[in-house]
């Protein structure tokens, strides 16, 4: 699936396009006071709490008649039913309900869509209670707003982006794989992707970032579409004096965020170091997938137990992320690049691997049959059903008696189980426990 789509319903001059211009943070409708200025439905991305999104505005000329209003609002929702995945249903605190609302929100109801009901232009607490009048419209608690001021926008995201965890993932969201390579400056992530890049000159564009300095380049190979997004390289604390250090932290948390695959450069000589374990740490928390390079392999003198011994212990400093995928290279000399982009593309395809319900729920029964869960508290956790509710990372959904009482070694049990019969080489994965109610 693309971005959640977000359209922006409401009548004339109820403030649709300012609520639209701050939450694109770029005036792209043209706001006048003037009623029905916004003659296009104009399309914005925007994101909250991590969720990127992408928002309709469906504003309509201004009509002469309040049918010719009822009429207009009808074609509006029609469009917003059709293409949204969540409607905003934007209504006037200051003006009251009018029969244009009603009408609409009947359209809207039957939709089965997703709705939050906003009430804008409450500038003030005095204004609060004239949200009261809008229950009437039955589509759930109204959230009050000033799109003008800024005020209660945070409450209506939060309302808003509650609705994307129930929407279906599973259509393929773009070609491209992102890849971001992350690491110490001066580790060879550049020379990697140079020699990447360098091999495989099929389509490669390099697109300058648009508020990183990180550059991202796109790359179609026999394994399938990629983009490298190299990050300025992290160092460490005590060094970031400068403005200019603090945004590389930044930017290489942002491209993390970006990524499907998360790629840890290090330099086969000075090992790993906190720094590196903090920002894949985060890759970890955000279950992304994971695979971590040393590079300047060729440097190391080595026998035969060199290779096993280094990833040993480098999976003991790592053992927060026991399925990570470890490859030896250098960049330098070539040596087993030709696996990076294969490698990266195994951990992407578990990253966004489906498994069926009925698959599943047979594993975690026999999982339980092999090991009962223990008691905690004075209740034993009992599992009804279990579901993958979304990918990227796989998530699934476990219905209990009472999560509560489920223990941390047993989740870790069954997340082994998952991942033994699964395989989920090189990605996290996500279990969510809720109750189940009566």
């Amino acid at each position: 699936m693309g971005k959640p789509l977000v359209a922006i319903v409401g009548r004339p001059n109820v403030g649709k396009s300012t609520l639209f211009n701050r939450l694109a943070g770029k005036r792209i409708s043209i706001v006048q006071d003037t009623p029905g200025v916004t003659r296009d439905r104009v399309y914005a991305e925007s994101e909250w709490l991590n969720n990127k999104f992408t928002m309709i505005d469906t504003g309509g000329i201004e009509p002469e008649s309040s049918d010719i209003i009822i009429k207009q609002m009808r074609r509006q929702a029609q469009i917003a039913i059709e293409m949204a995945d969540v409607i905003v249903f934007i209504v006037d605190g200051k003006e009251g309900l009018t029969a244009a609302d009603s009408e609409v929100a009947q359209m809207l109801r039957r939709s089965k869509k997703p709705i939050v009901l906003v009430v804008n232009k409450v500038d003030n607490l005095k204004e609060e209670d004239n949200c009261y009048e809008f229950y009437n419209l039955g589509i759930g608690d109204p959230v009050t707003i000033s799109a003008s001021q800024g005020l209660g926008l945070g409450d209506m995201l939060d309302e808003v982006v509650k609705h994307f965890a129930f929407l279906d993932n599973s259509e393929e969201e773009e070609e491209y794989i992102k890849i971001a390579m992350i690491g110490k400056p001066n580790v060879g992530k550049s020379s990697l992707i140079n020699k990447l890049l360098g091999e495989d000159r099929v389509i490669v564009s390099d697109v300058p970032g648009t508020t990183r300095d990180a550059i991202d380049s796109y790359l179609e190979t026999d394994e399938g579409k990629f983009i490298l997004i190299d990050t300025a390289g992290l160092r460490r604390k005590s060094k970031v004096k400068e403005e200019i250090e603090r945004y590389s932290v930044i930017r290489t948390y942002a491209a993390v965020e970006r990524a499907d695959v998360c790629i840890l450069v290090i330099d086969a000589e000075q090992g790993i170091t906190d720094q590196d374990e903090k920002i894949i740490g985060y890759a970890h928390e955000l279950n992304k997938a994971i695979m971590v390079i040393v590079n300047k392999w060729d440097l190391v003198a080595k026998d035969d137990k060199t290779l096993s011994k280094y990833q040993k212990d480098l999976q003991f400093n790592l053992k927060f992320m026991p399925y990570a995928q470890y490859l030896f290279i250098s960049a330098l000399t070539g040596q087993r690049v030709h696996k990076v982009l294969s490698i990266a593309k195994g951990c992407y395809d578990n990253y966004s691997k489906r498994i069926s319900t009925g698959i599943l729920n047979e594993v975690i029964n026999k999982a339980v049959l092999m090991k009962e869960p223990p008691v905690v508290g004075l209740k034993r956790l009992k599992i009804y059903y279990a579901t993958q509710v979304a990918t990227k990372p796989p998530k699934f959904l476990f219905f209990v008696n009472d999560p509560n009482a489920s223990h941390f070694s047993y989740e870790r049990y069954l997340e082994n189980q998952l991942r033994e019969s699964f395989d989920f080489k090189g990605t996290g994965i996500e279990v969510e426990y809720r109750q189940r109610k009566e």
